[in-house]
């Protein structure tokens, strides 16, 4: 009989309990509770992340069902769907938010030298957001259209790791370029966006912090070409400037000088004009920090379609937030196990369909989610004839 924990048990190993109470500490989530504490509310969230539950009476119902597994999962509250509704909806999602960045720092250490595809030293963020679209009449305070409500998830992706560094979550009418003011801007490091971000006040702001962009113009922006650098137009590169602005308006709000790329995309035969405030590194590479933006595009569709945070278990705000910040934590969590325990050839994809159908089960996490190769070779001493000789 196997007497160990559980893979659950073991996945929730990995979460800093400390690091959680300490967070839940800040925001009294835990005061006058009699039973079912954040702890517990974290750890049927986190159960329905993983296992696609569908309701908070689904939720129930499969943790019900499992009644003597729940102690060992850590679970000690008693599991109903009116109990978890509440949680949901009165216990603040900053305790969730916090503990996620406690996650979000331990995943960037363990990713720092990771390789992205690009010979580059400094860190790389992809600055973009996406909407998730809400029934007005259940969610009226996600005001987004006329008969149409959202709420818009603003994420810095880290693409060593593809780590959500920064996420912010918005009513759908809040423009993505002012996610910028609330950004801390790291010195020499370099913010891929595109062009909704192309706010020449705020990129000013991030030049002066010392860090650098890459984003696209738009078509109407004109400038005026200060100089101009040799370009090997067989690898794309068609010209490579240092520009200013034309017009005294847009030259009054970013008045430093620009670089100015203009790339012709081989697969597309389109040609992309790139602005950059880096002067040192080659054009070429700068086109290819652009396409590396692609990754929180990816980023947003894999969540979207492996994660639930499309519906929802609550209609209020709090609830939202909650069912997002845990969604976003288990997600860390699977790359930090992934990372721990050296499943470099395992995907997160497959390493969350596993977990979701060996949750209850004792065995060893690595053993269950290491690769196997299954070997179908013939054995000869066996009765069957070979067809084949």
């Amino acid at each position: 009989m196997n007497s160990g924990k559980t893979i659950f048990a073991q996945l929730m190993d990995y979460v800093p309990a400390k690091a959680f109470q300490s967070c839940v500490a800040r925001y009294r989530g835990d005061y006058k509770l009699i039973s079912f504490s954040c702890w517990d509310q974290f750890l049927c969230m986190a159960f329905a992340q993983l296992t696609y539950r569908e309701s908070l009476r689904d939720i129930e119902a499969c943790l019900r069902a499992q009644q003597a597994k729940l102690y060992h999962l850590g679970i000690r509250g008693k599991v109903s769907r009116a109990t978890l509704a509440r949680a949901n909806e009165n216990r603040d999602w900053r305790i969730y938010a916090d503990f996620a960045q406690v996650l979000i720092t331990r995943a960037r250490e363990l990713y720092l030298h990771d390789d992205f595809g690009l010979a580059l030293e400094q860190t790389v963020y992809a600055l973009d957001a996406t909407t998730i679209d809400l029934c007005l009449a259940l969610f009226p305070w996600a005001k987004f259209r006329q008969h149409k409500g959202a709420v818009m998830l603003h994420t810095l992706l880290d693409l060593r790791g593809n780590i959500p560094t920064v996420v912010i979550i918005t009513d759908g009418k809040v423009h993505e370029n002012q996610i910028m003011d609330r950004l801390v801007f790291e010195a020499g490091a370099f913010y891929v966006m595109d062009r909704g971000y192309l706010d020449l006040l705020r990129l000013h702001r991030l030049h002066l912090a010392g860090a650098f962009f890459v984003t696209r113009a738009k078509s109407n922006s004109t400038f005026r070409r200060l100089s101009s650098r040799p370009v090997d137009r067989t690898t794309g590169v068609m010209c490579d400037q240092v520009v200013t602005w034309r017009n005294p308006d847009p030259r009054k709000k970013y008045p430093s000088r620009l670089r100015r790329i203009s790339y012709r995309d081989p697969a597309t035969d389109r040609d992309l004009v790139f602005l950059t405030n880096n002067f040192t590194l080659p054009p070429l590479l700068i086109a290819q920090l652009y396409r590396s933006r692609w990754q929180v595009e990816l980023f947003f569709k894999w969540i979207k379609q492996h994660l639930r945070i499309k519906k929802f278990y609550g209609t209020t705000e709090n609830a939202l937030k909650t069912q997002i910040w845990i969604a976003i934590t288990v997600y860390v969590l699977a790359a930090i196990v992934k990372k721990e325990l050296q499943l470099d050839q395992t995907s997160l994809y497959t390493i969350l369909q596993i977990l979701s159908v060996t949750i209850f089960e004792k065995t060893p996490i690595l053993s269950a989610l290491s690769p196997v190769n299954y070997n179908y070779a013939l054995d000869h001493d066996a009765n069957q004839l070979i067809l084949f000789d």
